[in-house]
């Protein structure tokens, strides 16, 4: 066999090249940040490692359609009660059961206002979870509640194991977690390392691979280049002005999800003046240059939106971005009665395609209309903290998506319904539709409700939707890989060559 030009500077990927019969079946990702916690519940990050660790009574295939996971079938006894009927016979890798009660405790936890789950916003529809026997579950929502199933797909919905959460309490259980997925945690070191092995008795059946390393590399170059040198196999979040160098690179194949990433926005504190006022919102989102951003900064891998609602998402309704216009933008500001501007704090982390370079552009298309935005660009471990708390700036950049429920309603309702974790939104007659969508069973009245929340927000600005990125990754030629629309990395479905 002959081995590649590149001299790589370690052997991970040299086993990695050899004939199939001899292989390691071992490989290293490369992530844009490290893992803060780990319990499934109480996530205030993305879902990518937890995903491999933890089951849902539901799953999505690799054509997205909802099917059986912990749950074998479901059905709507009537329209507020859902019978789920669980897998025999699986156990958590502690050997615990995963029967009625694991699935009633892990669902109670997340409800039981005095745990403060940063995620209820995607639950909050159940009013209570009753056991039937041990293999089957009554969930009963508030009301109806056509989402039910696809909200059992997705966190915080991951079931997990009663008796050892109690045994080692919250704050443990997120530093050593234990589930009945595809993989066990071996190590958990933050900002160094995660590592998670194969669960021989996964009930799918055992994994290609039987250790996978996952290595937080904030750093986009540094990340390329642990790839390029074979320290990893995988990575993440791929900076966008190096990807023509990454297409004819031997032995390294880039994947791009089209409109699979995030959308990011500025999130606006809207009872803080003078964000308060609808006019300074609209001047504002006047002021930016999205097009720019997408096109100069992103390197053409995102889309300029109106609406934080993905195309793929039932109910998204195609709001155009706002185009600047920066005359406009200051006639409103005076009509506000800030005919010279303001000042006002500003965040946004580095942690999305080119991300600060973005934040930094918004500064100078703010300062054309008169505001000074005061940047501040945080570690994103403290970033999540602050946001989770809602300490961060009166303007702060995040980003959002529906990619694992492919509906709008976790595009929205979490980020602009008043009262939830991350919602800095304070719009009555938002309200007011956001619970109305969650409580209609007919498709096309449900599909009506939702673009109407998108026609409000267009409208009201209540925050600003920026663009949508496209999700990039690079992997090695070794390494059998497909991003997915939903944004997960399944690590069952990986193979080496």
């Amino acid at each position: 066999m002959r081995l590649p030009a590149v001299k790589f500077a370690t052997t991970a990927l040299l086993i990695a090249l050899l004939p199939a019969g001899v292989q390691a079946a071992e490989i290293t990702i490369g992530q844009a940040a490290s893992a803060t916690a780990m319990d499934p519940g109480f996530l205030k990050e993305s879902a990518t490692l937890v995903d491999n660790i933890f089951d849902t009574l539901v799953r999505r295939g690799d054509d997205m359609s909802l099917q059986p996971g912990l749950a074998t079938e479901w059905k709507a006894v009537d329209a507020t009660t859902w019978l789920f009927t669980l897998r025999p016979g699986v156990k958590f890798t502690d050997g615990e059961p995963v029967n009625a009660e694991a699935v009633k405790f892990s669902i109670d936890r997340i409800l039981d206002p005095a745990n403060h789950a940063p995620t209820i916003s995607y639950i909050r529809t159940i009013k209570s979870v009753e056991t039937v026997g041990d293999n089957q579950v009554r969930i009963i929502t508030n009301g109806p509640d056509p989402l039910l199933p696809t909200r059992m797909s997705r966190y915080p919905a991951y079931i997990v194991p009663p008796a050892y959460v109690k045994k080692v309490g919250a704050s443990e259980f997120a530093r050593k977690p234990v589930g009945s997925g595809a993989y066990k945690l071996e190590s958990f070191i933050p900002d160094e390392k995660v590592v998670m092995v194969a669960n021989d008795a996964y009930w799918r059946g055992k994994p290609a691979i039987d250790q996978v390393t996952w290595r937080p590399i904030p750093e986009a170059t540094a990340r390329l280049t642990a790839l390029l040198t074979g320290e990893v196999q995988l990575i993440e979040n791929v900076p966008a002005d190096l990807v023509p160098a990454l297409k004819n690179r031997p032995n390294v194949q880039l994947e791009q999800v089209k409109g699979g990433g995030l959308t990011i926005y500025l999130g606006l504190k809207d009872e803080e003046k003078p964000l308060n006022d609808v006019r300074v919102r609209q001047a504002l989102s006047l002021a930016l240059n999205r097009q720019a951003y997408t096109q100069q900064l992103l390197h053409g891998f995102g889309t300029p939106t109106g609406t934080t609602a993905g195309a793929n998402d039932f109910g998204y309704l195609p709001v155009p971005a706002t185009v600047q216009d920066v005359a406009k933008a200051k006639s409103l500001l005076a009509e506000a009665g800030y005919p010279n501007g303001f000042t006002l704090r500003f965040q946004a982390p580095r942690r999305y395609i080119a991300s600060a370079d973005v934040a930094q552009a918004i500064v100078q298309d703010l300062a054309a209309i008169g505001v000074k935005a005061q940047l501040e660009v945080p570690e994103w471990s403290v970033y999540t903290q602050q946001v989770a708390a809602q300490k961060q700036a009166p303007v702060y950049m995040l980003a959002w998506g529906s990619t694992q429920t492919l509906d709008a309603d976790a595009a929205l309702f979490p980020i602009l319904r008043s009262g939830e974790p991350y919602s800095t939104v304070h719009d009555a007659e938002l309200d007011k539709l956001l619970d109305q969508s969650r409580q209609i069973v007919d498709p096309a009245a449900r599909k009506k409700v939702l673009e109407q929340i998108q026609q409000r927000v267009a409208e009201q600005q209540p925050l600003l939707p920026l663009y949508r990125e496209d999700t990039l990754y690079a992997h090695s030629d070794s390494l059998v890989f497909k991003g997915r629309v939903d944004a997960r990395i399944p690590l069952y479905d990986l193979r080496l060559k």
